[in-house]
């Protein structure tokens, strides 16, 4: 099983502050994003799985 990571700890692998990611979960769902954030909804509070950012960190570098 894939771990799960709450933003705090998000924010910390990537090196951002926790505003940031929160910025970047916001921004997701307002406007289309050619690479969004890959989020989590459980019970009302926003979780990433590391393979998903892992994934996403991915293509994000494959883009550049």
């Amino acid at each position: 099983m894939t771990e799960i990571l709450t933003i705090e700890e998000l924010a910390a692998l990537l090196k951002l502050k926790k505003s940031q990611v929160q910025t970047m979960c916001r921004a997701r769902s307002r406007a289309r994003m050619e690479h969004p954030i890959p989020v989590l909804k459980i019970n009302g509070n926003i979780r990433f799985r590391r393979s998903d950012i892992e994934a996403w960190l991915e293509k994000i570098a494959k883009a550049a």
